[in-house]
């Protein structure tokens, strides 16, 4: 049991984080189905960034891992701006425009770094490889029993993230800015007679979807195999998606979701592992999420509250 909390919590905050993101742009009304690659752009950047320190800047390697998480969240939102260009300026069908960015986050991310560890580098690989991240627990509190778990081998970013989220509910549900935010998703109309910039306030939601998206990335990237390649983050994103729209688009219904998709993958390692099954079905134990996914949907998309202008090209002015 221990094992299940400590691994499912590494992946469901990241894969929070990630669904984050996507509520602050669907809330504003973009439909973000590019969730993926803002992730996978972020994290090529962030760790991009830590690979260069090492080769040029040997003395801050101790400063690595925040190097990483700052130069994600920057890849990211930077890389989200061309979802917001397409959406918003040129008014664009979001759907598409989310799948053509993920599709170009992996030709981009994968053709990079192949390139990059070639030309910089002289190695013919096509990872970048980071250091792994040490572990830290809580004393007194990680001997509780059960409990106890939620505070033992803690990844530095899983406080990070819980900072991040706490700010990120805040802004969203306590300022002024949040109220605008969401009413650009329900109201666009009543946003513009306010005398707001629709177009401002969600091109700014989809640049914030696209930083915590890269944060939730980076942290994958430690998290899982302390690597990065163009097809380590393939798949997450969708999830995210689905833990967002399972979460009926609330911060707090999709933790929930989040950690059951992540209790869910490191619960069925735990049963492959005492079952002793080979590799090839210790792989298949990774489609539980997506599978649990489609059976929550099937049974609770139906009672879903999306916001009513999601998806909705606005025309300032229009009536």
């Amino acid at each position: 049991m221990e094992t299940v909390i400590i691994d499912g919590l590494a992946f469901a905050l990241p894969l929070f984080i990630i669904a984050l993101g996507g509520i602050y742009s669907e809330r504003s009304g973009i439909t973000n189905l590019a969730l993926e690659g803002f992730m996978g752009m972020g994290a090529f950047i962030g760790t991009l960034a830590v690979v260069l320190t090492k080769e040029f800047f040997p003395t801050v390697m101790h400063m690595a891992f925040y190097i990483a998480i700052v130069f994600a969240m920057l890849g990211g939102a930077i890389y989200a701006m061309l979802h917001g260009v397409v959406c918003i300026k040129f008014k664009a069908n979001q759907v598409i425009s989310g799948v053509v960015i993920n599709i170009l986050a992996i030709a981009l991310t994968g053709f990079l770094t192949s390139q990059l560890n070639e030309v910089i580098f002289g190695k013919p690989s096509s990872k970048f490889v980071l250091d792994v991240l040490e572990r830290f627990s809580i004393s007194g509190l990680s001997e509780v029993p059960v409990i106890g778990s939620f505070f033992k081998d803690i990844y530095p970013f899983q406080p990070i993230i819980i900072m991040v989220a706490i700010i990120a509910w805040y802004t969203l549900s306590q300022t002024r800015y949040g109220m605008r935010l969401c009413a650009c998703g329900d109201n666009p109309q009543a946003v513009d007679a306010g005398g707001a910039d629709v177009a401002k306030i969600r091109m700014s939601a989809v640049v914030i979807s696209g930083a915590l998206a890269g944060l939730g990335g980076m942290c994958f990237v430690y998290s899982i195999s302390a690597n990065f390649s163009s097809s380590f983050y393939v798949g997450y994103g969708y999830l995210a998606i689905a833990a967002l729209i399972f979460g009926n688009w609330k911060i707090g219904p999709t933790l929930m979701a989040c950690a059951l998709f992540g209790f869910a993958r490191s619960g069925g390692y735990m049963i492959s592992g005492l079952l002793e099954l080979p590799s090839t079905f210790s792989d298949l134990i990774m489609t539980l999420p997506y599978i649990l996914t489609m059976i929550l949907l099937i049974f609770f998309s139906k009672n879903n509250n999306p916001p009513r202008a999601l998806g909705e090209v606005y025309e300032k002015g229009k009536r």
